[in-house]
């Protein structure tokens, strides 16, 4: 049996391997959904030792399946968004202390204790539709700052200006967590000038504005805070774990989470650091759904095991993520 505790004491390279490996096992065993996708690509699982013969499973099945790993009581169930008439994403979660505890961990180990902060978040989108996994980690969060300016912003733009102000002159730290849209109406009515404050996007217009690549984003965002990085969140529905960017866009995974990068033709192969693929995800944390994610998202991976996102598969060239609809 696998524990919370073997997933988030992983301290090597090794360890993460073999815990991955009983995962795999676990999974393929008792995730239906899993199986029936390895058998399709006569995966033979007594057969695989090493991560890369590990099949991944393409993230549109959280669209169309229950992808559970074990027959306990749905706690929670995480949603993404999407405009209306299309179909979302559901991760059913059997056990919600995992995914405090994964994001706990998660951002002690990137920004330490969270009682240092103030953490203001600015995520409409979010905070106006059910499910959203983003707003419980926010909430919870906010929560454990123990800080009573800490807290949720809609559309009241100027009650945030003023405070974002107040508590930098304070020399308070901030952490102003936002999606990308927001961010950018909010700069348009003020010039800021912080000292304090962490800037932190998690990305994502939805339709609100065009989309714009990493460096102008960044760029217009560092000018209207008066900051010199700006952090991003890299998180999905499907997952219970987050990596994080500190700036420049390239993110890093605690030691329970890796990236692998997949070859855009062929699913089934890996491509050399430094080179642009599809984003494979191994989020341990994802016990009881499926840890072996084969997202749309196009990325890099650089030596140190740090990568970049790049974009997204444009629909109609899904090659190989597509390999199977059950």
């Amino acid at each position: 049996m696998i524990t919370s505790s073997d997933i988030f004491a992983i301290s090597s390279q090794k360890q993460f391997e073999k815990i991955a490996l009983k995962v795999f096992r676990f999974q393929y065993e008792n995730n239906l959904v899993y199986q029936e996708f390895c058998n399709f690509l006569k995966t033979d699982p007594h057969k695989v030792k090493s991560l890369q013969q590990i099949p991944f499973l393409p993230i549109q099945f959280f669209k169309s399946h229950e992808v559970v790993s074990n027959t306990n009581p749905i706690q929670e169930t995480f949603t993404s968004s999407g405009t209306t008439g299309m179909i979302t994403s559901k991760h059913l979660v059997t056990d919600v202390t995992l995914y405090e505890e994964s994001y706990r961990k998660g951002f002690s180990e990137f920004y330490g204790n969270i009682e240092d902060y103030v953490v203001l978040a600015l995520l409409p989108s979010y905070l106006e539709r059910e499910g959203s996994s983003l707003i419980y980690m926010v909430k919870d969060l906010i929560e454990l700052t123990n800080h009573p300016e800490s807290g949720f912003y809609l559309h009241n733009h100027d009650e945030l200006i003023a405070k974002l102000i107040a508590l930098d002159e304070a020399g308070q730290n901030v952490i102003l967590i936002g999606v990308t849209f927001a961010l950018l109406d909010l700069i348009e009515k003020h010039q800021f000038q912080l000292q304090h404050t962490i800037i932190m996007e998690t990305g994502g217009m939805k339709g609100k504005r065009k989309e714009m690549i990493r460096e102008e984003l960044h760029e217009q965002l560092c000018k209207g805070f008066g900051v010199s990085a700006i952090h991003s969140e890299y998180g999905m529905t499907e997952l219970l774990s987050q990596a994080y960017s500190l700036g420049n866009g390239v993110f890093e995974c605690p030691s329970w989470i890796q990236i692998l990068v997949r070859d855009t033709e062929d699913a089934l192969t890996y491509i050399q650091h430094g080179k642009t693929g599809g984003i494979n995800v191994i989020d341990l944390a994802n016990i009881n759904s499926c840890s072996f994610i084969a997202t749309q998202d196009l990325g890099k991976k650089n030596p140190n095991n740090s990568f970049e996102v790049l974009g997204r598969f444009d629909n109609s060239d899904i090659r190989g993520c597509n390999l199977m609809v059950l």
